[in-house]
């Protein structure tokens, strides 16, 4: 028997390339209003209960992302969505925007076309095609340091590139790592050990903001493929996609080096076997938009009950 005074929060999940997200279409908190940015961060401040009960265990797991839907700021658009995961809160989410776009159209709120979505990193266009794909042209991207050098505990040394693609990442390239789900542990050590060592040395996104995601690329098996990647994401567990944002961040220091031209198509494989094609426009100021396109499906349409006689109400956190 459900208490009369449990909140119910309405979901619907999907996956995007084995990355699952999870949609909250009511019972969401009052954020009020003003910008996507800062109810962002009155989410965080006032609500963060709410963040760990939806995506948290029991309730959920500590790979899913959660899409909060609001009131756009920006009237041109046609909603507002704030992204957040198991330890906290995410700026913009490729997979998960896709994931968002195959959810509205699953609830008879958008048709084909393309739709202006506003996230706390600015504003996102996606299209849902006549196949069903999703081309989402995501915020302005780009290389911040290339070839910065850190040390992991071991004494080894590693070189990579800091970049935003809606997010900051550290990518390392590197051809001859085994980036199978067979050694998804080694992988996501490896990860934890760049991302250590980072903060050792104090490398940073622009002014100050955390590198917290790690992008690892090798070749790879595929003939139709540029590449093969394994992200280990903030909360410590990998992406199943190829990770949207990350692409993003690809790409961009890919055109600064001249090895990928606007409109060229990059396939980019994720460590599951998936795959997103990119491109890229260029912009004046050396900046790139680039677009990601790939597949979503519904997975489940829920309720969440949240019992406040519940002791773990507000989710299971480490």
């Amino acid at each position: 028997m459900v208490a009369i005074d449990t909140r119910i929060v309405e979901v619907i999940d999907s996956h995007t390339g084995g990355e699952p997200t999870r949609v909250v279409v009511s019972g969401g908190p009052d954020l009020g209003s003003g910008p996507i940015f800062e109810r962002r961060e009155r989410f965080r401040a006032e609500h963060d209960n709410f963040r760990s009960a939806v995506v948290n265990e029991p309730r959920g797991s500590d790979v899913i992302v959660g899409a909060l839907l609001c009131e756009p700021f920006d009237k041109a658009s046609m909603t507002g969505v704030i992204f957040f995961n198991n330890v906290g809160y995410i700026g913009m989410c490729g997979h998960g925007t896709i994931g968002l776009v195959v959810t509205l159209a699953h609830l008879g709120r958008i048709g084909t076309g393309t739709h202006r979505i506003e996230t706390p990193v600015g504003i996102v266009e996606a299209a849902l095609l006549d196949s069903g794909k999703v081309r989402l042209a995501n915020v302005p991207s780009f290389r911040h340091e290339k070839d910065v050098h850190v040390r992991l505990e071991s004494g080894q040394l590693v070189t990579g590139d800091v970049a935003w693609g809606g997010n900051w990442f550290f990518l390392v390239d590197d051809p001859d790592a085994d980036l199978s789900l067979a050694n998804v542990e080694q992988l996501s050590d490896r990860g934890w050990q760049i991302r250590r060592a980072l903060a050792r040395a104090g490398v940073t996104g622009a002014d100050g903001a955390e590198i917290d995601h790690v992008e690892l690329f090798g070749r790879s098996q595929r003939s139709d493929c540029d590449s093969r990647n394994f992200v280990l994401c903030p909360g410590g567990q990998y992406d199943r996609s190829p990770c949207g944002t990350g692409t993003s961040a690809k790409v961009a220091c890919l055109y600064e080096d001249g090895k990928l031209v606007p409109g060229q198509v990059w396939r980019q494989e994720g460590i599951v076997g998936t795959v997103f094609e990119a491109t890229v426009k260029a912009l004046d100021d050396g900046k790139v938009i680039p677009t990601i396109q790939g597949s979503a499906y519904v997975t489940a349409e829920s309720r969440l009950l949240l019992d406040p006689r519940d002791p773990f109400v507000g989710g299971l956190t480490s």
